[in-house]
């Protein structure tokens, strides 16, 4: 029997492209999953480092992520043992002198209030004003008039300058991946929207058990080829045309062109655009600027441990203390023991500075927030450096639709049209919507 079946190519397997696969492959849609690497990922990967299945870089999921846990689940992906479940979190290691906040297990505003109660390293002007946020935020429904710098956004609601030190100026870096200087309000207002200003079970921090690439892409393609469709890595689509009705994908100097129904292009901005021009107007596309996220992997002896799965740490550049954040990957999987993940998140700088001496410096830095001298003297380091991790998420950023205007041809990715900044979430997001049109 002659299937019927709607066929859509699916180029690129990150983690937008592997949502678009899954949810049309639900859909009936007959899926072929192209990706040009041999690892399923794109920028939230497995990386081989050491004999060890690693990450190309650190991330945090929350409990707001609907659209990432609904595919995940979808997938087959067992979510309460893929990830670790954590209360919302501010916590720098205890000796610091710095802030330690931590949601309580209460329903939503309570869980907030006593942490702010709670919270530790922080001035009574400090807490009023982060309460004076909150409050101020909620009762203008995180929506501004006019986008502005998150900087300015905080000096506009008052905020102290150790409170913007210790908690705003992180959770912005983190999440927008781009300094308050120039970081978008309405996104950041967004971001804070479906966590401080949510349920207590949105806000949860949720850390990745396994390593990426293993958390949904694989699971993702083992579901496309349960329900007939196929995923090809290692094999790169070099041109995109309209052939009739449908659209032709060639794969290079081979004889070997396919005919689809649809197309979802799932890659980044730039190769987006190279693929596409011509066929659309790709000027939109062209128009992103980019910011690095660099991931310093420092191996020690397996017994080592940190209090706690995670904490916050103070950058201070203008000493090399580039550490932003401290995974204790052994807290997440045994086979890590001893192994500590540091982030750097807008590393421009820290880049700069070459990676034997950044790693020597957050060696450095992680003995001395600890006060454990042992850090300083890591049995290995590794420095990976995505230079293009996400676009710069500046003020009033025109970002394109997932629909191209033209019949059966559409795009996803973390850098399309939404409320988010370039997150899981928001590739996620992006993909299922992309998915559905093209269905």
């Amino acid at each position: 029997m002659i299937s019927t079946a709607r066929q859509v190519a699916v180029i690129g397997g990150g983690w937008a492209g592997c949502a678009a696969a899954v949810e049309l492959a639900a859909r009936g849609a007959r899926v072929a999953l192209f990706e040009s690497a041999r690892t399923l990922g794109g920028r939230a990967r497995r990386v081989d480092i050491e004999n060890l299945g690693l990450d190309n870089g650190q991330h945090i999921l929350i409990g707001a992520y609907t659209e990432t846990l609904r595919v995940m689940r979808l997938a087959g992906v067992e979510v309460d043992a893929a990830l670790l479940h954590l209360p919302l979190q501010m916590r720098y290691p205890r000796d610091s002198g710095c802030m330690d906040f931590v949601a309580a297990r209460l329903p939503a505003p309570l869980h907030m209030l006593l942490a702010l109660l709670r919270a530790s390293g922080l001035s009574r002007d400090d807490k009023l004003a982060l309460a004076r946020f909150s409050t101020t935020a909620r009762w203008m429904g995180w929506r501004l008039h006019r986008d502005c710098s998150v900087s300015e956004l905080l000096a506009r609601f008052d905020q102290t300058e150790r409170l913007t030190k210790l908690m705003w100026r992180p959770l912005c870096i983190a999440a927008l991946n781009t300094p308050p200087e120039r970081a978008s309000a309405q996104v950041f207002l967004n971001v804070l929207r479906d966590s401080l200003g949510a349920s207590r079970r949105a806000s949860d921090m949720l850390l990745p058990r396994t390593d990426l690439s293993a958390l949904f892409p694989r699971q993702a393609a083992a579901f496309v080829e349960r329900h007939g469709g196929v995923v090809a890595t290692g094999k790169a689509v070099r041109r995109i045309a309209k052939d009739g009705a449908r659209w032709r994908l060639s794969f290079g100097a081979r004889d070997d062109d396919d005919l689809f129904d649809a197309v979802v292009v799932a890659t980044p901005p730039d190769r987006a655009a190279a693929l596409l021009d011509g066929v659309i107007d790709v000027a939109g596309l062209k128009s992103f600027t980019h910011e690095p996220i660099t991931t310093c992997y420092l191996q020690y002896e397996t017994s080592l441990r940190l209090p706690g799965p995670f904490f916050a740490l103070l950058d201070e550049p203008a000493r090399q203390a580039w550490g932003q954040f401290v995974f204790d990957r052994g807290a997440l999987d045994v086979a890590h023991a001893g192994l500590l993940a540091v982030v750097v998140s807008a590393s421009t700088e820290a880049i700069e500075a070459g990676h034997e001496a950044m790693s020597a410096a957050i060696a450095q830095q992680l003995a001395e927030a600890f006060r454990r001298p042992e850090l300083a003297r890591p049995l290995w380091t590794k420095v990976i450096s995505e230079k293009r991790a996400t676009f710069s998420c500046v003020p009033d950023l025109a970002r394109p639709s997932n629909a191209t205007g033209v019949d059966g041809l559409f795009i996803a990715g973390d850098y399309t049209a939404g409320d988010y900044p370039a997150t899981l979430e928001a590739a996620v997001r992006s993909g299922v919507t992309a998915g559905r049109l093209a269905a």
